[in-house]
Parts: structure tokens; C-alpha cells; sequence
């Protein structure tokens, strides 16, 4: 896995942490993996910490997009930490790609995104 990209699992819960740029190189390893907790699994909360953040190539937007139709039912909550408003609404660009609850928490709220992500669907 590239150094932009880290990914920890725990059971149901997948914590991706991202800096810099993502790129389709990333993708190749990211997705596997998600795919692979999802057939153990079923639907999984996922926890996207963003530090640096500078976006995706354009073959990783495309890979990005083509993730969220295909799994589009097997996330159950989305929070992405991040710090800056364009990553806040990067949360709201994303809502239309996918059936998770999205929701978009600064990085000084890391402890409050994990507590909504285990939170019982309403």
C-alpha cells in the first residue's frame, strides 16, 4: 500500500486513513480489501481520516465513482474526518453516490465520528 494510504479493519468497521493524493494505484489495493470485509462482513461502517488531503488523479476519481455504484448498498455509515471546508463538502458531493448515512466531522471530533459510526441505525 502506497504512504498516502492506510487501511485498518476491525470486523464491521473499516478505518481508512488518507494523505496527500489518491491515485488508481491506490485504488488497486484499497478496493480488495474493502471487498474482502464486505463478504465476511456484510455491510461495514467506514471511517475516512483525511490529514493533507490533495485529492484523487482523474483515474482514481473514476475508480472512486465506479466503488460507490457498485457497493452502494454495503457501506451503513460513512464518517470522513478531515480539515478544511472543501472536505466537508466533499461529504455532501458524495451523498448522491451512495445508501450510507454520510457525515462529515472536523478532526478535532475524531471521538465523536467513531461513537456515530457504532451508533444503532435509527
Amino acid at each position: 500500500m502506497s504512504d498516502n494510504l492506510e487501511i485498518v479493519h476491525l470486523k464491521d468497521l473499516s478505518i481508512v486513513r488518507i494523505s496527500g493524493k489518491l491515485t488508481a494505484e491506490d485504488y488497486e489495493k484499497f478496493v480488495p480489501e474493502v471487498e474482502k470485509q464486505i463478504k465476511e462482513f456484510g455491510k461495514l461502517r467506514l471511517l475516512v481520516e483525511l490529514h493533507d488531503f490533495h485529492g484523487w488523479t482523474l483515474a482514481a476519481v473514476w475508480d472512486d465513482i465506479n466503488f460507490d455504484m457498485k457497493h452502494w448498498n454495503d457501506i451503513k455509515r460513512l464518517a470522513i474526518v478531515g480539515e478544511s471546508k472543501w472536505e466537508e463538502g466533499m461529504s455532501v458531493f458524495c451523498k448522491p453516490f451512495t445508501g450510507a448515512k454520510v457525515k462529515y466531522f472536523d478532526h478535532s471530533k475524531l471521538e465523536e465520528a467513531k461513537k456515530w459510526l457504532v451508533h444503532e441505525e435509527d
